[in-house]
């Protein structure tokens, strides 16, 4: 019995770590209300993890909450994140096309973006009432009109350690004031892309300097907008590039555990 020990501890251990590998993520609808509307924002993650972990809210791009933002999601969670994907357009609006959604987003980025911070303040503020959820870690990625919105909860001094912005609009109504922003910034951009010119990305420049902000700006050859986003089918404007994904996702991944240390 005494050599049969620890084979059986071994055993043990390995069915152990095929239950946590095969552990199903959860997927889970989490309903808010702003202003008499109802949003449908979805917490995703590993029920085998019971320990409080850090946060990463999903801002979704033009289309709103779509497969594509699950999926990363689940990612996320299967690295022991709780990803939090917010639903910034409300319960039930979710465009069926490009003229559809390029009205429903407009309506976030008018005037000064008020209505976009009022609703990304919102989704912010479900998220930390999770239980789930270190609300000392916290983090927000987003895609596209998601990566814009990102950057503008960089600028309004939310409390979060990093945001990433991958294929985001980089220009803003209200500029950050100088030792405004408290997360790192993270900037995917695609270097062709017709949707974010160079005097942009050198406005964005200008504008975290004088912010005094912890930023870095990664520039992928050859990717345009939505590269990240194998839906997007917009030649030579918008559309998937696989080398820029991966190294992208690659740049997130070791971004995340730069500022949520200990995830």
């Amino acid at each position: 019995m005494r050599q049969n020990g620890p084979i059986m501890r071994i055993i043990a251990t390995l069915a152990l770590l095929v239950s946590f590998a095969s552990a199903e993520i959860t997927v889970k609808r989490i309903w808010s209300t702003l202003d008499g509307k109802v949003y449908e924002s979805l917490l995703v993650r590993d029920p085998a993890i019971t320990a409080k972990r850090p946060g990463v809210l999903i801002v979704h791009q033009w289309m709103g909450i779509t497969d594509h933002e699950i999926g990363v999601a689940k990612k996320l969670a299967a690295m022991g994140y709780v990803a939090f994907v917010a639903d910034i357009y409300g319960k039930g609006v979710r465009p069926k096309n490009a003229g559809e959604a390029g009205k429903e987003a407009g309506k976030y980025r008018a005037g000064n973006g008020a209505l976009f911070r009022k609703h990304l303040q919102h989704a912010f503020d479900t998220m930390k009432t999770r239980k789930e959820i270190d609300t000392g870690k916290l983090a927000a990625i987003g895609y596209c009109f998601g990566g814009g919105g990102v950057l503008e909860m960089a600028r309004m001094g939310l409390d979060l350690k990093g945001v990433v912005s991958f294929h985001g609009g980089l220009k803003t109504a209200l500029p950050a004031e100088k030792g405004a922003i408290k997360a790192k910034i993270l900037v995917c951009h695609g270097a062709d892309d017709p949707f974010v010119p160079v005097d942009q990305v050198l406005g964005f420049m200008k504008e975290m300097r004088a912010a005094a902000a912890n930023w870095q700006l990664n520039t992928y050859c050859d990717a345009v907008h939505a590269f990240t986003q194998k839906s997007a089918k917009m030649k030579g404007k918008a559309e998937y590039n696989e080398q820029a994904a991966k190294r992208s996702w690659a740049a997130m991944v070791a971004f995340l555990k730069e500022c949520l240390a200990g995830a």
